[in-house]
């Protein structure tokens, strides 16, 4: 009795050998057409370049893995540092003040240790960071060293290298990023800490202004203490008085 097998009410006809065997190297293809473009979209997913400095990931000078995002609505000053160079005593220094000088509510300094220029930085990440706190008192953050130049170079650090167009000749070019994650100016060894200073200030400045710009409600004294901290800075211009309760008052009819 001939086999026949049913199909949607029809009856056919077995599949000789050589035809099933085109079948099953047809569905092969097409599965294997398919995991290709699987694996492309993947590989084009992960290449793709983040749109700001803030959206990269490094490591802490102990080798764990730290998102920039918790550094995105501050100006972050981006420096490339060494632990024996000729510029290293006057440059931590001068970043500790500035960075002491504007806190970390608005303003970081990201320090990123580079052994590519000569013997400058020849330790352990931790080494650097324990050298940078205990001989010149550093409170801001170290990361691990990273190499800044080449085909191995940090990728946040390429992002920053790139927005330029300019490669550090030497330690302790420093890179002004906005609080978007976009780098805006930078400044080579050289070039004293103090010419940057009017600008972070300016930036976070313009920062604070937004925080404290009117909403209707009653503000504590939080925008008037942040402000006071800096004598550079011109707190004339908030709509507020301070009342004998130490909270401020806000008058939306009073315009900068």
């Amino acid at each position: 009795m001939e086999a026949l097998e049913v199909l949607g009410g029809y009856p056919t006809k077995p599949l000789n050998p050589r035809a099933r065997m085109v079948r099953v190297l047809l569905s092969m293809t097409v599965c294997m057409g398919c995991l290709l473009m699987l694996h492309s979209f993947l590989k084009i997913s992960k290449s793709r370049k983040p749109q700001d400095f803030y959206s990269f990931e490094v490591k802490d000078a102990k080798g764990r893995s730290v998102s920039l995002e918790r550094y995105r609505g501050k100006a972050s000053l981006v420096v490339n540092v060494a632990s024996h160079s000729e510029h290293t005593e006057m440059n931590y220094r001068s970043l500790q003040e500035l960075h002491r000088e504007l806190g970390t509510s608005h303003f970081n300094v990201l320090a990123f240790p580079c052994g590519q220029f000569g013997e400058t930085e020849m330790g352990a990440s931790r080494d650097i960071e324990a050298y940078a706190k205990n001989t010149y008192g550093v409170t801001f953050t170290i990361f691990s060293k990273v190499k800044i130049m080449g085909s191995e170079a940090e990728p946040a650090f390429k992002f920053i290298t790139d927005s330029v167009k300019k490669v550090p000749k030497w330690n302790f070019w420093k890179f002004l990023v906005n609080p978007e994650g976009q780098v805006v100016r930078f400044w080579k060894a050289e070039e004293p800490v103090d010419s940057i200073r009017q600008e972070a200030v300016t930036m976070r400045r313009l920062m604070e202004r937004e925080a404290c710009s009117p909403t209707g409600h009653w503000w504590t004294e939080t925008c008037f203490s942040v402000t006071s901290r800096i004598p550079s800075v011109d707190a004339s211009w908030l709509p507020w008085r301070l009342t004998r309760t130490n909270t401020v008052t806000w008058f939306p009819w009073r315009t900068t």
